[in-house]
C-alpha cells in the first residue's frame, strides 16, 4: 500500500483515534506533525495551508500537480480538490500544463504569507487566521479572559493576533456594527498587557491609527489621514476603524490586558458598501494586487509593536497630530444626546483634542466622538 493510500485510509476511517502509529511512518508524521487534530476537516485545512505555502514559495513559477502530490503524500485528485477549495477561499490560482501558481491579483489571507512579510519580527506574534469569524475582538477577549483565570490551560502570549477575512458580527465604537464582508477587508485584533492605567488606554488606539497610516503608505500610493480619535480616511471616505477594549484590575487600578481591534476596507465589496454607508465608507485601493492584505497586516503589526509597547510614552503624538485633518475645522462634539458646535484648536502631546466652544470655553477631549461634514482632507505631506 502506498503512503498516499495510508494517508487516505487514516483520514477517512481512523479520525477518531489517537495518532499512535505516526512514529513508525516518519514521512506521514511529517505531513501532519505541525497540527495534530482528530477530525477530517482540520486535516484537510492543514493540507490546504501546506499547499498555499508551496505555491507562495514558488512566486511566479508553476509547480506541477505531481510535485505537490509527491511533496505532501497525496493523490493528484486530492490536490485538485484542495486547489478548488482554495479558489473558493479567495485565492486566485492559475493552472496550465506546467501546473499551478498564484495569480498576480491573488490576495487571500494566510498566516504563512503574513509571517513571510513580518521577517525577523515573525516570532513576536502568534497569529490565528480565519476565513470568517463572529468578531476578532470578541474572540480574543474571550481567550484572554480564560487564559487570565487558567480556564483552558492555554498560555496566551502578549501580541497574540487574530485575523479574519470576514466578520459576521463585527463591532465598532458606541455599540455600532462594523460591516465586514468577505474577500475585501482585513480584520485584526491584538492582545496587549500594558502596565498602565485605564486613562492611558486611548494611546493604544492612537498608536494603532499612526501604525495603520504607515502600513497603508508602505503598501500603496495612498496618503491616509486621521479623524480623531480612531478613524482613518482616504479620499474623503472612512477606510479603517479602531476599537480598543480592556479588562481592569480593581486592586491595582491598572489594566490586566487590552485588545486592540482594527478593520481595513482594503477593496470595495463586490456589490458595493451597504446603502447606509455609501456616503461614509470607502476602500483603500481600487485595484486588487498580490498579497496586499497580508502585506498591510504585516506592516501594521511591525509598526504597532514599536509604537504601542509603552503607552506611558506617546512619542508618536506629533505624527498623530500632523496626520489629523481636524485642526482648525469646525466640528460637532457628541455627548450623549447633545450635539455641541466647536472649533478644533490643537491635539496635545497626550493625543487629546483641544476644542473651543461657541461660548469661548475650551476643553481637552481624551475620548468621545466628533463629527464633521463635509469631510475636508488636506495632505499630511
Amino acid at each position: 500500500m502506498t503512503l498516499s493510500k495510508v494517508c487516505q485510509l487514516f483520514v477517512n476511517k481512523i479520525v477518531d483515534k489517537p495518532l499512535l502509529f505516526c512514529y513508525t511512518i516518519p514521512s506521514f508524521y511529517y505531513v501532519i506533525h505541525t497540527n495534530i487534530h482528530t477530525d477530517k476537516e482540520t486535516y484537510i485545512m492543514n493540507t490546504r495551508e501546506q499547499i498555499t505555502t508551496l505555491l507562495e514559495s514558488c512566486g511566479n513559477d508553476y509547480i506541477s500537480g505531481k510535485k505537490l502530490a509527491d511533496s505532501l503524500g497525496l493523490t493528484r485528485a486530492a490536490v485538485w480538490k484542495c486547489i478548488n477549495q482554495l479558489s473558493e477561499d479567495g485565492y486566485e490560482i492559475e493552472s496550465s500544463r506546467l501546473g499551478y501558481r498564484l495569480g498576480q491579483n491573488s490576495d487571500a489571507i494566510s498566516s504563512n504569507s503574513i509571517k513571510s512579510y513580518l521577517g525577523d519580527r515573525a516570532d513576536i506574534f502568534d497569529i490565528e487566521v480565519f476565513r470568517e469569524i463572529g468578531s476578532t475582538n470578541s474572540f480574543l477577549k474571550e481567550k484572554a479572559a480564560l487564559a487570565q483565570h487558567g480556564g483552558n490551560g492555554e498560555i496566551l502570549k502578549t501580541w497574540h493576533t487574530v485575523i479574519a477575512s470576514a466578520q459576521t458580527a463585527g463591532r465598532g465604537r458606541m455599540g455600532r456594527t462594523f460591516a465586514s464582508p468577505g474577500g475585501t477587508g482585513l480584520y485584526l485584533s491584538v492582545l496587549l498587557r500594558p502596565d498602565t492605567v485605564p486613562g492611558l488606554a486611548v494611546r493604544i488606539t492612537t498608536a494603532a491609527a499612526v501604525a495603520a497610516c504607515k502600513a497603508i503608505e508602505r503598501c500603496t500610493e495612498e496618503k491616509p489621514m486621521i479623524k480623531w480619535v480612531n478613524d482613518i480616511y482616504i479620499r474623503g471616505k472612512k477606510t479603517c476603524g479602531i476599537l480598543t477594549e480592556a479588562s481592569i484590575n480593581l486592586e491595582t487600578g491598572k489594566l490586566d490586558w487590552a485588545v486592540m481591534g482594527i478593520g481595513f476596507n482594503v477593496y470595495e465589496p463586490l456589490n458595493g458598501f451597504p446603502k447606509e454607508l455609501q456616503d461614509i465608507a470607502g476602500p483603500i485601493v481600487t485595484k486588487r494586487s498580490r498579497d496586499l492584505r497580508s502585506r498591510i497586516a504585516a506592516e501594521f503589526l511591525k509598526e504597532f509593536y514599536i509604537l504601542a509597547r509603552d503607552p506611558e510614552r506617546a512619542e508618536y503624538s506629533e505624527e498623530y497630530k500632523r496626520r489629523s485633518f481636524l485642526l482648525g475645522e469646525k466640528i460637532n462634539v457628541l455627548k450623549g444626546d447633545s450635539v455641541i458646535p466647536a472649533t478644533v484648536l490643537d491635539i496635545d502631546s497626550e493625543c487629546r483634542l483641544i476644542v473651543r466652544y461657541d461660548d469661548s470655553s475650551t476643553e481637552a477631549l481624551s475620548s468621545g466622538e466628533v463629527s464633521i461634514k463635509p469631510i475636508n482632507i488636506r495632505s499630511s505631506s
